[in-house]
Formats: C-alpha cells, sequence, structure tokens
C-alpha cells in the first residue's frame, strides 16, 4: 500500500525533454497517457474541427498542470496537490458537460469521447488521494 498520494501509482520517467535552470523536464508515463488519449483521441473517435481543437486545448492544460503542481514531477512546483485535485475534478466534470455546453452533443463520436474521457478522469480522481488522508491512523489515541 502507498504511503502518500505521491507514491501512491508509479510513475516512470521515459526520457528527458531538457532541462531548464536545473530542474528536469521529463516525459513520463501518466504523461504519456493523457497526452495519447486527447491528442489521438479525436483521429480515433473520428471527429474533427472545434471539438478536436478542444481536445488539444485541454491536453495541454492536464500538461502543464502537471508541470506546475508540487511533487517530485513538477518542473515550477507552484500548484499544491490538493489544488491540482480539485482542478482536475473541475476538468473531469467540464469534459462531461462540454459536448452540451460548447454545442456539439449531436456529434455523437465527440459527445462520447469527452462523456467517456471525463467519467475516466473522474473515476481516476476518486481513486487518489490527493490531500494524504487514505494512509493516515484513524485509531483513537491511547489514554
Amino acid at each position: 500500500m502507498a504511503a502518500d498520494p505521491i507514491h501512491q501509482f508509479q510513475i516512470s520517467k521515459l526520457f528527458t525533454i531538457t532541462t531548464i535552470g536545473g530542474h528536469e523536464i521529463a516525459f513520463t508515463n501518466s504523461a504519456l497517457f493523457m497526452v495519447i488519449i486527447l491528442v489521438i483521441g479525436p483521429a480515433v473517435a473520428g471527429f474533427a474541427g472545434r471539438q478536436a481543437t478542444l481536445a488539444y486545448v485541454l491536453a495541454g492544460v492536464l500538461f502543464a498542470l502537471t508541470l506546475l503542481t508540487r511533487f517530485p514531477l513538477g518542473v515550477i512546483k507552484v500548484v499544491r496537490l490538493p489544488t491540482h485535485g480539485a482542478i482536475e475534478c473541475v476538468l473531469a466534470l467540464m469534459l462531461i458537460a462540454l459536448p452540451w455546453l460548447a454545442d456539439f452533443a449531436r456529434g455523437i463520436h465527440s459527445r462520447n469521447f469527452y462523456v467517456l474521457i471525463g467519467a475516466l478522469m473522474l473515476f481516476l480522481w476518486f481513486l487518489t488521494d490527493f490531500r494524504g488522508v487514505r494512509d493516515r491512523s484513524t485509531a483513537p489515541p491511547a489514554l
């Protein structure tokens, strides 16, 4: 069992992109997963245009959020992990609602893509302990 939210998932560096100001910028397996889904997802699901552009923008937002989060793989480390979790939750809910908010719900492929990716992100959000409370002892203190 993982000891804290940082170590509950195995994140592996695939390769180093560059080093900036003594900070290594690396491409990880988790970043690869989201980039693949959001970047090639529209082509695989069979939609283009505004819906695909939104997927590319969201891929960039998630990647930037990862680079800015205070955890071992973060580069600039200005966003606290609980804040990262709150932003991911909002993004997941937004992905689910986006087909209706952006008026492309009639496009079955794009609508289903956004709803499923949002549901996957929400599922992963529920599994992630962003506050590190899961491994804290719940036993009352001894008297």
